[in-house]
């Protein structure tokens, strides 16, 4: 149990990376559209290579994103089916929740790392843009690696185990607290 703690804090912290590398990914992409939308007001003619390098960053938002909602429990559930199970049964369908994500976890480094490896080419952006296609392949095991990480959290990964009076009572608490202050 002691050793939890200091992963909890490190999945958090990682967390917060990946959120910053994702804000980032956007507005290297903002950027670069809107140089290609200045050079076309200013110039008349198009940049091509804008497009193309745009689109690498991709890859890096979705699966990036994909690991901060899961830290927060904005994945796909199916909410009120499970909460409409017995206790025991909502502990057995949270823990073969948290078996399957792993396993898809692994899945993600196991065969994502092979990608990396296999991934050769270069993306040609421009005569002079030369991108390695392994600066988005990297990007599979990598978001594999956090959501393992991630399943240090445990049931709170799972929005089922989130029980609404208690959450209501804290918020309520916390509320009072802050008129008195």
């Amino acid at each position: 149990m002691h050793l939890l703690q200091p992963l909890r804090r490190l999945s958090d912290a990682v967390n917060q990376a990946a959120i910053v590398m994702c804000v980032g990914c956007v507005l290297i992409m903002l950027g670069i559209s809107f140089t290609a939308f200045l050079y076309k007001l200013a110039t008349g003619s198009t940049l091509s290579w804008t497009y193309s390098l745009a689109r690498l960053f991709l890859p890096w938002i979705g699966f990036l994103s994909m690991t901060i909602s899961l830290r927060y429990g904005e994945h796909v559930a199916m909410t009120l089916l499970v909460r409409s199970l017995p206790r025991v049964l909502l502990k057995a369908a949270a823990g073969a929740c948290l078996a399957v994500i792993a396993l898809f976890a692994l899945m993600l480094v196991w065969y994502g790392w092979s990608y990396f490896q296999g991934a050769t080419q270069v993306y040609m952006v421009s005569d002079q843009i030369q991108i390695p296609s392994k600066f988005t392949a990297i990007v599979i095991p990598l978001s594999g690696v956090i959501i393992l990480l991630h399943l240090v959290q445990g049931f709170d990964l799972l929005e089922h185990f989130i029980d609404d009076e208690t959450q209501l009572d804290e918020l309520i608490k916390a509320n009072e607290g802050e008129k008195r202050s």
